[in-house]
């Protein structure tokens, strides 16, 4: 996979005081927090924490009720999802959400077109720069394919693949409009210990070459052993925020994730 640039340690995402409120609950409760640019970044706690909240007030799929949401130092709150995306920022969803009659490789393919440049009127002739960009992308599909373990079932319909599978198609489709930030629900859930540890492979090479990476998880073990930073949240607030070492040392953390002795941690 071809390495994508950032400038490090410069703030990509940037939410002030966000909240999102249903009624009345207070899913996210004037939450702060940056996200760097190339950084791994864990969001941890119970169910119910408001996680996925902050997921979708990112992406703009719920209106946030107070506070801000900057990417890049621009506002991105009350733009369209379509348009967040278009700006660098995509997002996997914890269940499968593929087209399942689609081939794996046209599955791909569909995504690098929404960077086209063809006009309507070159893919209806299929001009010379049509045939060009559309090589280009059957190129760049199959190094995803390659990328995610993917090449042995290009041709099968998406719905045929095992859920681990179905899992890899979604990063490899995500990858494909080549992303700034890429936000993970829950990507090794459902998954057996050689399938996790596939997945977690694919994610510490995102993060390498470049694409800042933020994670929800429920699997302490794995979200210490690949995030750079993490936050905590329960009850739609934030509890804490730091180097995963630092994190599972906090004694608000061990009381409302981990369990109430230090000795969870290793379970």
């Amino acid at each position: 996979m071809d390495s994508i640039k950032t400038v490090k340690n410069s703030t990509l995402l940037k939410a002030d005081m966000l909240s999102v409120t249903f009624g009345r609950l207070k899913a996210v409760d004037n939450i702060d927090f940056e996200i760097q640019a190339g950084e791994l970044f864990g969001l941890i706690g119970p169910n119910g924490a408001g996680k996925t909240t902050i997921f979708n007030a990112i992406t703009n799929t719920v209106p946030i009720s107070g506070g801000s949401v900057r990417f890049m130092g621009k506002f991105i709150h009350g733009t369209k999802p379509h348009e967040v995306a278009k700006m660098g920022v995509v997002r996997i969803f914890q269940s499968a959400t593929i087209f399942t009659k689609t081939p794996v490789l046209v599955h791909i393919m569909n995504g690098l077109h929404c960077r086209s440049t063809t006009t309507y009127w070159g893919a209806l002739l299929r001009t010379p720069s049509f045939k060009k960009e559309e090589a280009g992308n059957r190129k760049r599909a199959r190094e995803l394919l390659k990328f995610t373990n993917l090449e042995c079932v290009e041709d099968q319909p998406a719905g045929s693949l095992s859920w681990a599978q179905q899992k890899r198609l979604m990063l490899a489709t995500a990858l494909s409009v080549d992303p700034k930030l890429i936000l993970l629900d829950e990507p090794i859930a459902g998954m057996n210990a050689d399938e996790i540890a596939e997945m977690i492979e694919l994610i510490k090479t995102i993060r390498t070459n470049g694409i800042t990476t933020i994670v929800i998880d429920h699997n302490m073990k794995v979200m210490m052993n690949i995030c750079d930073r993490m936050m905590v949240m329960n009850f739609g607030q934030k509890l804490t925020e730091g180097p995963p070492e630092t994190v599972a040392q906090d004694p608000r953390v061990i009381e409302a994730y981990l369990g109430s002795s230090k000795n969870d941690q290793s379970q």
